[in-house]
């Protein structure tokens, strides 16, 4: 399955929207992290150029964990699919509701086309925050509580069977900065891999 295709299909062709153009089979997927937003240039997303930005941060975070990943198709064969909650680039240093609301419907559509998930990992606020929207349409709550992330950390939070687990964002300078952020990322990722292992 062609996901950009998929989501066009699903939801319509949207201007400045970008979708995952990759081909891959749902099934064989168990767990999605969900990043916070697509980068202004497209070749430097997680499927874009092999030494895109998003893998330099992205391939270090799973190694810690202690896979021997070295590319995103080595990720997806583990069973990982990435993506982003925001599907167009952000424009201003933060992102607003306007932006997570717009890309929105891809997202939701993106997550139904994996009927085999355990596991749903939020890579930082914005990705918690779109994955609320989502589950509050049909629940009329949030999954994850609204409490910073380290305090989340242990809690286990399912919706509709699937573990969901708020971590860090895993893009950009910044984790490279903060140390524990990374630490705390990493570990995270352990606990993921062993529920789909």
């Amino acid at each position: 399955m062609n996901i950009k295709k998929e989501l066009e299909t699903k939801v319509g062709i949207a201007n400045g929207i970008y979708l995952n153009d990759i081909d891959i089979d749902p099934l064989t997927i168990k767990a999605i992290m969900i990043n916070e937003v697509v980068p202004a240039d497209p070749s430097q997303d997680f499927y874009g150029l092999r030494d895109a930005d998003y893998m330099k941060t992205t391939i270090p975070l799973l190694q810690g964990a202690g896979t021997e990943v070295t590319s995103i198709q080595d990720i997806l064969q583990m069973g990982i699919y990435i993506t982003n909650a925001v599907k167009t680039p952000k424009t201003e240093y933060a992102i607003d509701k306007g932006s997570i609301e717009n890309s929105l419907p891809y997202l939701e559509a993106e997550l139904a086309l994996f009927p085999n998930i355990k596991v749903i990992m939020l890579m930082g606020d914005v990705a918690k925050k779109a994955f609320n929207m989502i589950t509050k349409k049909s629940t009329k709550k949030n999954a994850v509580p609204a409490v910073s992330t380290y305090k989340l950390r242990n809690s286990e939070i399912y919706y509709k069977g699937i573990r969901v687990m708020p971590s860090y964002i895993m893009t950009g300078g910044n984790i490279l900065i903060e140390k524990s952020k990374v630490t705390m990322a990493t570990e995270d990722i352990v606990a993921m891999l062993e529920i789909i292992k």
